[in-house]
């Protein structure tokens, strides 16, 4: 049985490789641009590349630390799409003193 795969971004690029994973080979590059290239996980779909306004939410998602792994029962749960959801949870964490990654997976802002 072949080894599953998983998904790995450029955000320069705006692009996204399906590749195997292998716990021995951290370092991935971009076949474009050279550069690293970015684990998100098996549950990742990506936007399309003229969505700029979607790259730069997955940007901020990603720059705070948020995968998209796949869960055993509950899958991976909320992720904001826009930049709008993104900017709304932004001001929440500023707001109520909670870390950036913890109010951008909220479902619903308190």
């Amino acid at each position: 049985m072949p080894p599953s795969k998983t998904s790995y971004v450029c955000l320069p690029c705006r692009a996204s490789y399906k590749q195997s994973y292998d716990r021995s080979r951290r370092e991935r590059v971009c076949p474009r641009c050279t550069g690293a290239l970015t684990h998100v996980g098996s549950a990742f779909a990506a936007p399309p590349r003229r969505d700029r306004a979607a790259w730069r939410t997955l940007s901020v998602l990603l720059n705070a630390g948020i995968r998209f792994h796949q869960g055993c029962c509950g899958g991976q749960g909320y992720r904001p799409r826009t930049l709008s959801e993104v900017r709304e949870r932004m001001a929440y964490a500023e707001r109520a003193g909670v870390p950036y990654a913890r109010a951008l997976v909220l479902p619903e802002v308190p």
